[in-house]
């Protein structure tokens, strides 16, 4: 696969949209970023859609962009896919999620901006094919940006990638017993 050709930025207006952002790596904050992003592109009156995976409750979080008129869908099976455990709820809902995206990145409905939140998981557990990801996302509309957000983000997408951000654990407050809290993790 032959990564297209990056936009070049030519001024203050929507003309250099269409690359494509992976947030990846151990550390809090992948989805926290990008839906900031979308907070700040809907704010700017930018179209934005954002799909959710693998998650299985939503978070307060994607509330807030509702009421910033973001378009948001969930799609996550219940529990947490695990060893030795039955991959067939997540492979479903992720394939669920996948139509869903395949209406923009196909073109099929239009938004300027498509976040798929923990797509670096699905395909790194293998819920998807990756090629076929691949080669959709590779092929997208020209100007639809795309951040692809999740832990384990495959080499491919990395390397086709216009921006790639790494989040590190330096130190966390979970190793101190500290719960996740309403309104911080969730």
């Amino acid at each position: 696969m032959t990564p297209r050709p990056s936009p070049v930025c030519l001024g203050m207006d929507n003309s250099a949209l269409g690359l494509l952002q992976v947030y990846t790596g151990p550390g809090k904050g992948k989805t926290t970023a990008a839906v900031g992003l979308a907070a700040r592109a809907a704010g700017q009156g930018l179209k934005v859609a954002f799909i959710q995976f693998m998650k299985p409750d939503e978070s307060g979080e994607v509330d807030s962009l509702r009421k910033l008129g973001v378009k948001v869908s969930h799609f996550g099976a219940k529990g947490f896919l695990v060893p030795d455990s039955d991959p067939t709820p997540h492979r479903e809902a992720a394939l669920k999620g996948w139509s869903e995206a395949l209406n923009y990145l196909k073109g099929s409905e239009q938004v300027d901006l498509l976040i798929l939140d923990e797509l670096n998981v699905v395909l790194s557990l293998g819920l998807l094919d990756r090629g076929e990801v691949m080669e959709v996302i590779i092929n997208r509309p020209h100007g639809l940006e795309v951040v692809c957000t999740g832990r384990d983000a495959p080499k491919e997408l990395l390397d086709t990638a216009d921006l790639v951000i790494e989040m590190l654990e330096i130190k966390h407050y979970f190793k101190r017993g500290v719960k996740e809290r309403k309104g911080i993790e969730f």
